[in-house]
């Protein structure tokens, strides 16, 4: 055998050995990749502004990319969560200014939480009806909403911007704890919540077990059904607590443009923190980690001068070689 051929072969088993290791942990290399870059190129990109800036964004992203992920893992898809964002941003303003949150203002921020998160609730059954009782494909069902939520919400403001001042309300976007905003605590509250359910309750198994085989999860006896409205719930409340969230931190409400393509940023993150689209896996804070790496290429094409709709073609890239990396680990 020739030292040429010998050469060869030992190229050839590198590139083996670093295959399974980029399939397995892209998402960390891609971060580590984009963190460099910013470091050395993007101005200011390690002051604490910046940081609070990210995680304020990153936040939403990551919330609404949870919910997406547990329906993604039952083999099912939302496009409605930035219509339910934009539907739950419109209650809120209009509840906390109307004469009862005027009149009783403990009481009116209350109800400002309580009933768009009940409306986001109810969407979430609307859609998990369509798709678990009535068979409907999950991308017509949740297509409903799409058109129809936002619709909703610009009747209910007469599609007017609304602007108000209200601190309490707005801590949900702009406070701090221990430094940090809010909801970026809040984000990894609701992951160490899902995690457990995922990992340690009877629903979680059955979640993974629908998108596995969901017949051989019926004949097994599951509440298939049950399960499925109860992640597409899920979904629309975290859509919902992400468009109080995007409200609080603009202290305005526009129907129009809250949680407009957050399908696509939720989506975008669930695929690359690893969800598999045809379902059966659920990784929650792999969610966190694609929603943390879709922020950062927005971020950093917007901080280097490229123009917005830039992103746009980047975030499908970014969908395209996450669903290439999950078809290589099937090989």
């Amino acid at each position: 055998m020739s030292t040429q051929d010998t050469g060869l072969r030992s190229d050839g088993a590198k590139a083996c050995a670093w295959g399974p290791f980029l399939r397995a942990n892209g998402g960390l290399v891609a971060l580590a990749v984009i963190l460099i870059f910013n470091i050395l190129v993007t101005p200011n990109f390690v002051q604490m502004q910046t940081l609070f800036v990210n995680i304020s964004q990153v936040a939403t992203i990551a919330i609404v990319a949870m919910g997406m992920t547990l329906v993604i893992a039952t083999g099912g898809i939302d496009l409605s969560v930035g219509a339910i964002m934009a539907l739950s941003g419109a209650l809120a303003p209009l509840i906390f200014l109307s004469e009862f949150g005027q009149a009783y203002p403990a009481l009116g921020i209350a109800a400002a939480i309580v009933v768009p998160l009940i409306a986001a609730i109810a969407c979430g059954l609307f859609n998990g009806i369509l798709v678990a009782n009535l068979k409907v494909q999950p991308i017509i069902a949740t297509l409903i909403l799409f058109i129809s939520g936002r619709g909703i919400a610009q009747v209910l403001t007469n599609g007017n911007l609304q602007t108000f001042s209200n601190p309490t309300f707005s801590y949900l976007g702009t406070g701090k704890v221990l430094g940090l905003p809010f909801q970026g605590w809040l984000a990894l509250v609701i992951a160490a919540v899902l995690f457990w359910v995922m990992t340690r309750t009877t629903f979680g198994r059955y979640v993974l077990a629908i998108g596995g085989n969901e017949r051989a999860a019926e004949l097994s006896g599951g509440p298939v059904k049950r399960v499925k409205i109860g992640v597409y719930m899920i979904c629309g409340v975290l859509s919902g607590l992400a468009g109080l969230i995007v409200v609080a931190i603009n202290s305005a409400s526009d129907a129009a443009r809250n949680g407009n393509l957050m399908e696509l940023d939720a989506i975008a993150a669930a695929v690359v923190g690893g969800a598999l689209l045809q379902g059966g896996r659920a990784p929650i804070f792999g969610a966190i980690l694609g929603a943390v790496i879709i922020q950062l290429v927005k971020y950093t094409l917007l901080a280097n001068g490229v123009e917005d709709e830039v992103a746009l073609i980047a975030k499908a890239l970014i969908i395209l070689a996450a669903v290439y990396v999950q078809q290589a680990r099937k090989e």
